[in-house]
């Protein structure tokens, strides 16, 4: 059985949109200045190890804009991994993208069942939410950077559920700490 991973940078007062230079938020690109050699081997440890992207649309199409001009083994392996996408445009998808057809709950719920390495989500605000609310997060690994920008979009479900985690390993790398979470 395969596993849900998901992986988000997030600022101290909980925002995740826009940590890389995207154009939906004021204060986007707030990762820069924080990145460590140690959080970047983090983050290509993580996809080496993944057997596949689960992604909402939104961050797909941010990951299929960038991604495929890049060079390097970090990008040759995100190229490689198979895509599942969140989407209502299928025939859209390119780079070895696959959409996850009908309800999403039970289309992941098909995938996790499967062979393979963990299913990594990164970004993807609203599949994330819809995966926390229906319990098919294993693993939450939140990179927290120390920086507050007083808004923007939020991955935790606003549905009033309680999420139980429970606190597995903590690391720093420079002024960004890891903490990973377990179901």
């Amino acid at each position: 059985m395969r596993e849900i991973v998901v992986s988000e940078f997030v600022t101290l007062d909980g925002v995740m949109e826009a940590p890389g230079g995207e154009p939906t938020h004021p204060h986007t690109d707030w990762v820069s200045g924080y990145a460590t050699p140690e959080l970047f081997a983090f983050k290509y440890r993580e996809v080496v190890e993944a057997g596949g992207l689960l992604l909402g649309r939104t961050t797909y199409e941010s990951f299929v804009g960038a991604w495929p001009r890049r060079e390097g083994d970090f990008a040759d392996r995100m190229t490689v991994l198979p895509k599942y996408v969140a989407t209502s445009r299928p025939e859209e998808l390119t780079w070895n993208a696959r959409p996850l057809m009908g309800d999403v709950v039970d289309a992941v719920t098909d995938l996790k069942k499967g062979d393979g390495g963990p299913l990594l989500v990164n970004g993807s605000a609203t599949l994330v939410r819809t995966l926390l609310a229906a319990g098919l997060v294993d693993e939450l690994r939140l990179q927290v950077f120390p920086v507050a920008i007083g808004g923007g979009l939020r991955f935790w479900p606003e549905d009033r559920g309680k999420v139980a985690l429970h606190l597995v390993d903590v690391n720093r790398h420079g002024d960004t700490l890891l903490q990973t979470y377990r179901a």
